[in-house]
């Protein structure tokens, strides 16, 4: 850059300031110096900036041209100094988050708010998972941190950490389906009625389910199938609000609704970087 910082410096601090004397103070320097910044600036630029004709110096138009061009300098400037310093920590450039529907959308929307903020050139991935495919993309090293249901067991190179917060799941069911007018529903009566039922992609679940079964790995999935009438399911009642279109009716069967713990999980083989770290303590803080 053949224009000099100190000169691109001392232009903004006198637009800023509005005198010579006055950005002259703010970068400690003298009078004189500001001055002759400004002259070597406007001499490489071969343009007036400032009216030195009145009492203090007036923008001239040619340095209204050039005014957003140096604070776009200077605001690439600072990006690069933040880069640089994120690169000396170490600071991962990519990072991928696997996330279970079950985990309400307003906790985590907060944290990746404050996560761009604060890491804005990561390479950011977010992947929707369930179950045993949220601790496959960890073992794979296709993902860094997860969220999850709190699982029977993890795996030696799994680490997690409980979360403060649950998700209430409850038993739902077309408004229209003849469970939906019942004041009590039994665990026998839905075994008349096709479940819809959450299945991973890998480690076959070898579950024996009592009556028809629709399955999908995606939550999302079978509450659009729920929606269309084509049986229940068991679903955060966050989603159902959010996402149920009104055509879902919770049902009154015993043990129900229940709270499902969550927990947050990575490789403790690929340990996330600092930003990673970052994304598990803020959700194990969050309530």
């Amino acid at each position: 850059m053949r224009y000099s910082p100190e000169s691109l410096e001392a232009f903004l601090q006198v637009v800023s300031t509005g005198s010579f004397s006055a950005a002259a103070r703010k970068l400690k320097k003298s009078q004189s110096t500001i001055s002759a910044a400004i002259a070597n600036l406007e001499a490489d630029l071969g343009v007036t900036l400032f009216d030195r004709h009145t009492r203090n110096p007036t923008i001239t138009p040619h340095g209204l041209r050039v005014l957003p061009f140096v604070k776009a300098i200077f605001s690439a400037s600072e990006r690069l100094d933040e880069l640089s310093v994120r690169l000396a920590e170490n600071v991962e450039p990519q990072l991928s988050f696997v996330l279970s529907d079950m985990w309400q959308t307003a906790h985590h929307e907060s944290i990746l708010q404050q996560f761009s903020a604060r890491y804005p050139h990561i390479e950011f991935e977010c992947i929707i998972a369930e179950d045993e495919d949220v601790i496959d993309l960890l073992q794979g090293g296709r993902s860094h941190v997860g969220v999850v249901r709190v699982q029977p067991h993890y795996p030696a190179d799994i680490s997690s950490a409980r979360l403060q917060v649950g998700t209430e799941m409850a038993i739902f069911v077309h408004q229209q389906n003849p469970l939906a007018a019942q004041s009590v529903v039994t665990m026998d009566q839905l075994h008349t009625v096709r479940q819809l039922v959450l299945k991973t992609y890998v480690r076959n679940n070898n579950r024996v389910y009592q009556g028809p079964v629709w399955s999908s790995p995606s939550l999302l999935m079978l509450l659009e199938m729920a929606e269309q009438g084509f049986g229940w399911g068991i679903f955060p009642c966050w989603l159902v609000s959010q996402f149920g279109h009104g055509l879902l009716k919770q049902l009154p069967v015993e043990g129900w609704p229940q709270v499902y713990e969550v927990d947050a999980v990575w490789s403790n083989k690929t340990p996330p970087g600092p930003a990673g770290r970052w994304i598990i303590d803020q959700l194990r803080t969050r309530r």
